[in-house]
């Protein structure tokens, strides 16, 4: 994942403590029913396309750009799926960063699926049923997104 230039100017000041920011995902359906993956540069593995807003841009929007960005497939998108608080994660440079993740389901309205970036070796288009080794992450992230149930997200704790 390419660190975006205001995280790498925080991080000139905050060095490697731990930074709490914003990050979406895109769970991207074509008309068949497929959903759009990315095999990612920096571990090999298929996911879901996501991305950290830009300072002061709209989640929504976020998705939006960065399925362009990665895929070059221009999608809509059709409603919040899933809000959730990960874990931290610490990089191989130290640094130490914890997401709010806002997961969108969208759909494809143009483009053809490619490698438009550095961040994927590979993109496609999979059958629900037939999606390639995905982390968990990814499986509940469509799985929610093929419900029709209201946006997931964590209990609060008991009063």
């Amino acid at each position: 994942m390419t660190t975006p230039d205001f995280i790498r100017d925080l991080r000139a000041s905050a060095g490697h403590q731990l930074l709490w920011l914003p990050g979406v995902t895109a769970v991207v359906f074509d008309d068949e029913g497929r959903v759009l993956l990315g095999r990612r540069s920096d571990n090999g593995r298929w996911s879901l396309i996501g991305g950290i807003p830009e300072p002061g841009e709209q989640p929504a929007a976020c998705a939006v750009r960065e399925v362009e960005e990665e895929t070059a497939v221009r999608c809509a998108v059709e409603r919040l799926v899933l809000v959730q608080a990960l874990k931290p994660v610490t990089y191989d440079n130290g640094d130490v960063c914890q997401f709010m993740d806002i997961t969108f389901r969208c759909r494809a309205v143009g483009g053809e699926a490619r490698v438009n970036d550095d961040e994927s070796l590979e993109v496609g288009w999979f059958a629900v049923d037939a999606l390639p080794d995905i982390k968990e992450f990814g499986q509940t992230r469509v799985k929610q997104a093929l419900s029709d149930a209201p946006a997931w997200f964590e209990p609060a704790g008991p009063a």
